[in-house]
């Protein structure tokens, strides 16, 4: 009786440490499909907004677009169609802008 309560305990025993695996990859994949992504986007971001210059064409987070006519610390001077605007650094959208930015590509026929 002893030798067959002995043989059963290691399989009712390892329930445990047989769910911390499922629960160690979630974690993993969590952080490379959700938490990776959004860090770079907020690096390229970052590094988009301090690269910015006088006479750069931008779009705002609002859809404004117009061109920078000055830069400060942490806001810049937009010239709109209508007169200039001062904006945040952090209102510029880095998708929108680098599309308004890059030439188009010409399609060979």
């Amino acid at each position: 009786m002893i030798t067959t309560i002995l043989l059963q305990a290691p399989a009712g025993g390892s329930g445990g440490f047989g769910m911390l695996i499922p629960m160690v990859l979630i974690i993993v994949v969590f952080y490379f499909f959700m938490i990776r992504p959004q860090v770079k986007k907020q690096k390229d971001q970052k590094k988009y907004v301090e690269e910015l210059k006088k006479g750069d064409k931008v779009v705002t987070t609002a859809g404004i677009h117009g061109r920078i006519i000055d830069l400060n610390d942490t806001t810049f001077l937009v010239e709109v169609e209508n007169g200039k605007i001062r904006f945040d650094k952090s209102a510029v959208s880095l998708d929108a802008s680098k599309a308004l930015n890059t030439p188009p590509v010409a399609v060979k026929s």
